[in-house]
């Protein structure tokens, strides 16, 4: 079993989240991370999902995805040279005294400090995985006093298929009032 990266192209639709979360459900999977936002096209959204599974799993996962009725694309990309990042939020505990050794630490990581309180710092870093569980291993010692981490991102190395385009002459555009969608 290894993780698999997928990044799944889909349009941007009350509950199309909901569907996929929920394919993954009913088959079994649990997935690892899922970070979603906007593309480069309007009204397409791209998400990442990480999921441990094996070769064939991955597969099926492929192919449930496409059944999905908003799903664009999908794209397995766990063997593809791709560039895969991770962004945490840390707050830690920081007193006079052990500021200054905190920020030297973010910058041996190549982190940065975006906030500072009388008791605390905050430190973002954006990076892989293991280098962000790095720095929080040499921060833990400090205090960490919350953490959040969006999940890996990924996107696919040199030149790429880029973001699809909504079916037809022109984007439906759905009425906020009716729920209802037209297409021109």
């Amino acid at each position: 079993m290894t993780m698999h990266t997928f990044t799944v192209y889909v349009e941007d639709r009350p509950g199309v989240l909901n569907r996929v979360a929920s394919l993954f459900r009913r088959r079994g999977f649990n997935i690892t991370s899922l970070a979603v936002g906007h593309s480069e096209t309007p009204g397409v959204s791209r998400m990442t999902i990480v999921v441990q599974t094996d070769a064939g799993g991955a597969q099926r996962i492929e192919a449930h995805l496409y059944k999905l009725i908003h799903v664009i694309r999908v794209e397995n990309i766990t063997e593809r040279p791709a560039v895969i990042r991770d962004l945490a939020l840390i707050k830690v505990s920081a007193d006079q005294e052990h500021r200054p050794p905190l920020m030297q630490l973010a910058e041996v990581f190549g982190a940065r400090v975006v906030d500072v309180a009388p008791q605390s710092i905050v430190i973002e870093m954006a990076g892989s995985e293991a280098k962000i569980d790095g720095l929080l291993d040499v921060l833990r010692p400090y205090g960490v006093l919350e953490m959040v981490r969006t999940g890996r991102v990924a996107m696919s190395r040199g030149v790429g298929t880029g973001t699809p385009r909504l079916p037809g002459p022109a984007a439906a555009i759905p009425d906020t009032e009716t729920g209802v969608s037209y297409s021109v």
